[in-house]
């Protein structure tokens, strides 16, 4: 890849310690240094950071997921407020993965909207324009008044699956309002589509109720934006090898492999689990199946794009 062409602002590409090794991976794409940083706890552990170099008047990326824990989304806050109080002429926030997505709208009595909230202490702190990828929903774009680049990782999936050369494939939706993603992939992957009808009984409980097309003796492909607990994709795999599905694929964009996820994707029956590192993914999660891809230099044409004032969606035509 080309090395950042000439600055605009000057540029600064920072990393909190959420996600190191990405922001290590987009500086590289980019051919730049990450800007000097501290960030640490004290002995309670409050979080302190600061930033060791002169950014006034630079145009600045700060690149951090928001996963749990709570520290990631506290510490980006006060990066950008670090950055804001430095005189940076431009903050971009760069979220790999939106926390809290999934709170996004009121579903029973007295909750909070999670989503809504994360953006409106993130655009206080002083976020100029948002860079994500694959939200949860397209909507929470809507929640930030500030712009907002909404990146997929769809392409970076698609060409690893290009490269099996897999024959009569079926794209496997795991939900009804993953159709259209679903359809996508297959587009691009000159697939047919099929759809898993499910119910929810309670949070991260699924129940596969019926399979709406023809999988069997073909090779299927389950796309989904995350995996937490793996109980959707796990039960999807064991009813559509019940069809008589041939080889099942598993991909995703973020992998948050919480509880019982590992062991459940080890015991279905997954010829392979295909995730990007938009999380950073600690290596006891690791398994024989499980291949992770960078969304690294996807991020950097990204960054590029935006700091020569070119347009982003163009990455995607």
């Amino acid at each position: 890849m080309d090395h950042l062409p000439g600055v605009l602002r000057g540029f600064k590409l920072i990393s909190g310690n959420a996600n190191r090794g990405l922001a290590e991976e987009i500086a590289r794409n980019l051919g730049v240094d990450l800007a000097k940083v501290t960030a640490t706890k004290f002995a309670d552990g409050e979080i302190f950071v600061r930033i060791d170099e002169n950014i006034r008047g630079a145009d600045v990326f700060i690149v951090q997921p928001t996963n749990p824990p709570a520290d990631n989304i506290i510490e980006l806050l006060l990066l950008m407020d670090a950055v804001r109080r430095a005189s940076a002429a431009r903050i971009t926030c760069v979220m790999p993965y939106y926390g809290y997505s999934r709170q996004d709208r009121k579903d029973q009595p007295r909750v909070a909207i999670g989503a809504k909230l994360m953006a409106n202490m993130i655009e206080k702190a002083g976020a100029d324009r948002v860079l994500g990828l694959d939200f949860h929903q397209h909507q929470l774009q809507g929640f930030f008044d500030k712009p907002v680049d909404h990146l997929y990782a769809a392409p970076v999936l698609v060409n690893h699956f290009k490269k099996k050369q897999l024959k009569d494939l079926v794209i496997v939706a795991p939900d009804v309002g993953s159709a259209k993603m679903a359809r996508g992939f297959g587009k691009r992957l000159n697939a047919t589509l099929a759809i898993i009808d499910k119910r929810r009984p309670s949070a991260n409980v699924s129940e596969v109720v019926n399979v709406v097309g023809d999988v069997e003796g073909k090779d299927c492909i389950i796309p989904d934006d995350m995996i937490d607990t793996a109980g959707t994709v796990s039960e999807a795999a064991r009813a559509l090898k019940a069809l008589g599905a041939k080889d099942i694929f598993v991909c995703a964009t973020h992998a948050l492999l919480s509880g019982p996820a590992v062991e459940r994707l080890k015991n279905a029956p997954i010829a392979e689990v295909v995730i990007t590192d938009s999380i950073a993914i600690d290596p006891s999660k690791h398994f024989d199946r499980l291949t992770i891809l960078s969304v690294g230099e996807l991020l950097a044409k990204a960054i590029r794009f935006t700091h020569s004032e070119q347009s982003v969606s163009s990455l995607f035509d």
